[in-house]
């Protein structure tokens, strides 16, 4: 089948300028209301301005538990002089009693000495309305309680209830129909086969739609065929109970991607194709006078285009501004590269590393979630730029807020499956600490303590001339930094390969046999500096291995391309095989240390951290139970400079 082609490939602020103009043209934004009752309003936004129909309070009333008087009554009244009052004279009142006609003042119960046959007596004179709270002292009647556009606070129920507001006019939230397609996905709980994906966009869609102050409904799943999709978009299109609706995968240009020709059957496809990665292939039409946003399917190009195009159509039918999100100056933390001519979302963790605010990004598949999961902000490249140098200051729009980040522990180095035990641990014992790990190898993990980005490394270089663990390499790249190496755990690495090992996988001889590939670790990892001394030992040139130059960043990914298939064998520590099921060919125990400067041995945060391997026994059993560790100088402190 002829394959689609992208209509534009439109810088973003021109797709945004066409949009807008398109949507106003054809008056696609028809904001409707409702009144409800001011107990239902909490979080709902005004549709009109709100004014008092009474006064708060509409009497005078005391403020104060005592007597009501008037004030002339008192005038001359003091120590020396007490005056005495008849039962006549004054009322007695509790706070929030109405003031009788003709008194203007109260009297603090400690005030008042009481006397035989109800009298009183004071001893000072009271100014006029002292302890009365007067009409209007609160609102006056008429006064404007909200103005329209206005989100419904708590406080404000009170203000609106003071002031007898029973019901109120609000905005009714866009409702958002989120059309999930593709012949590949199931709904999760179904059995799965080879080709199969659950299908979760429209869950994470919904989710942030409604987040943004939309009513989000997700529809059913529509297969690869253009008649079912016309007549499900056409059937939400003519219903009048739907304002928008958010077509998710079908937008590109493959052989079943039929969104942009059915829309454009329906309607009008304003624009597809906009200069951004990962978000390329956005549609954006519009039928039955009807916005209509077509999403890629991987799901962060997904969230990142429904970020730029729906959250902006929400704000604009509930009247809120479009306020720019909150942001920030960072360092890099490594380099990175971005294609020139077009746009570069990326994301990125954010730590507080003495006063230096690092970036690091997490990934860039737009098919990969976690990057968003695990992304405290947003990093904007420019179309003119190939690219960021590590240590360039730049800017980033916060998906955290800043105090989340400053209580962000980052880590940078060798990647270990016991990290994420900490994470959890960690921020069980201290929910406000966060671990923030970034996996560039040992190497990489040393070069940043040098740049001063990171609160602690994890290294296992092994020094070949004097069978030294980290501490040649230390002496060497950071002989003037004050630092302590301490101890996470001795490991197992071996070749990991499938269970029953098919090709007889013996050691690192075999991987150059034509039959085996190897999936490596990238440069600067110790794994891969383990794998190169065997294989000089062995002298087999790197050349003679086929998938040397496959690269992963972690025991885990390396672990999932032998379990995949997509390899016969990777070195890789026994807890990741433990982890996938997969047999394990034992090559060394190595020990694996935590680099910590001395600067930053006092932060709370890594106090925590370390407190928590010296001594929690559940970390401890936790530790164990992954296999392949001993932890026998766990917390050990191996070197100090």
């Amino acid at each position: 089948m002829r394959r689609n082609i992208y209509v534009d490939n439109l810088p973003l602020e021109e797709a945004q300028r066409r949009w807008q103009a398109a949507l106003e043209e054809q008056g696609c934004i028809r904001p409707r209301t409702e009144i409800i009752p001011v107990d239902e309003a909490l979080g709902r936004i005004t549709a009109e301005a709100v004014y008092a129909p009474n006064s708060s309070p509409f009497y005078n009333s005391a403020a104060m538990d005592g007597i009501a008087v008037d004030f002339r009554g008192t005038i001359g009244a003091s120590e020396a002089r007490p005056r005495r009052l008849e039962a006549g004279e004054f009322s007695p009142v509790n706070t929030g009693n109405a003031l009788p006609e003709n008194c203007n003042a109260v009297i603090m119960i400690e005030d008042v000495q009481p006397l035989e046959g109800g009298a009183v007596e004071i001893i000072a004179a009271v100014p006029p309305w002292q302890h009365v709270r007067t009409i209007g002292e609160d609102i006056v009647v008429s006064e404007l309680l909200l103005p329209e556009n206005h989100v419904v606070r708590p406080i404000d129920l009170g203000a609106l209830l003071a002031t007898g507001v029973a019901n109120i006019k609000v905005k009714i939230p866009p409702a958002v129909a989120v059309i999930p397609t593709g012949s590949e996905i199931v709904q999760p709980g179904e059995a799965l086969q080879p080709g199969n994906i659950i299908e979760f966009n429209s869950r994470i869609l919904a989710g942030y739609l409604t987040e943004w102050g939309a009513c989000a409904h997700r529809r059913e799943i529509v297969r690869d065929d253009p008649e079912l999709l016309r007549a499900k978009i056409e059937a939400v299109c003519l219903n009048p109970s739907c304002d928008i609706v958010v077509i998710n995968a079908g937008a590109s240009a493959g052989s079943r991607d039929y969104t942009a020709q059915v829309l454009g059957k329906l309607g009008q496809v304003v624009v597809h194709g906009v200069n951004i990665k990962p978000g390329k292939p956005v549609i954006l039409a519009i039928v039955n006078n009807k916005p209509v946003i077509g999403l890629p399917g991987y799901p962060v190009s997904a969230v990142l285009t429904l970020r730029l195009f729906g959250k902006a159509l929400v704000d604009q039918w509930l009247g809120r501004a479009q306020a720019e999100e909150p942001a920030v100056q960072a360092l890099m933390s490594r380099p990175l590269s971005s294609k020139l001519g077009t746009m570069d979302f990326v994301r990125v963790k954010l730590g507080q590393v003495g006063d230096k605010l690092i970036a690091t990004p997490t990934g860039h598949g737009a098919g990969a979630v976690m990057t968003l999961v695990q992304a405290d902000g947003i990093l904007t490249v420019p179309a003119a730029s190939e690219g960021i140098g590590a240590g360039a200051t730049v800017r980033i729009d916060l998906l955290r807020s800043l105090h989340e980040i400053a209580n962000t522990l980052v880590f940078i180095g060798s990647h270990d499956n016991i990290l994420d035990v900490i994470a959890n641990l960690l921020h069980r014992r201290r929910p406000l600490i966060r671990l923030s790990s970034s996996h560039v190898g040992s190497m990489g993990g040393i070069m940043a303590i040098k740049r001063g980005e990171a609160h602690l490394a994890g290294s296992h270089l092994l020094d070949e001339e004097s069978g030294e663990y980290n501490v040649p390499f230390i002496q060497k790249i950071l002989p003037d930094t004050p630092l302590r190496l301490i101890n996470l755990a001795w490991r197992e690495q071996g070749l990991l390969v499938p269970k029953g090992n098919p090709k007889g996988i013996t050691g690192f001889a075999d991987l150059k046999r034509d039959d085996v590939s190897f999936i490596n670790r990238q440069r600067g990892a110790g794994t891969r500096i383990l794998t190169d001394l065997h294989l000089k030992r062995l002298e087999i040139p790197p050349e003679e291995v086929t998938g040397y130059n496959r690269e992963e960043y972690t025991h885990m990914t390396v672990a999932s391309a032998v379990a995949g298939g997509n390899a016969d064998t990777g070195l890789a520590i026994l807890a990741a095989a433990r982890a996938l099921d997969l047999d394990f060919i034992p090559v060394a125990k190595e020990r694996y240390d935590l680099i910590v400067p001395t600067a930053f041995a006092d932060d709370g945060k890594v106090a925590a951290l370390l407190e928590l391997i010296s001594g929690n026994q559940e970390f401890r059993a936790t530790v164990t139970g992954l296999g392949g560790y001993d932890l026998a100088d766990c917390g050990k402190l191996m070197y100090e400079q």
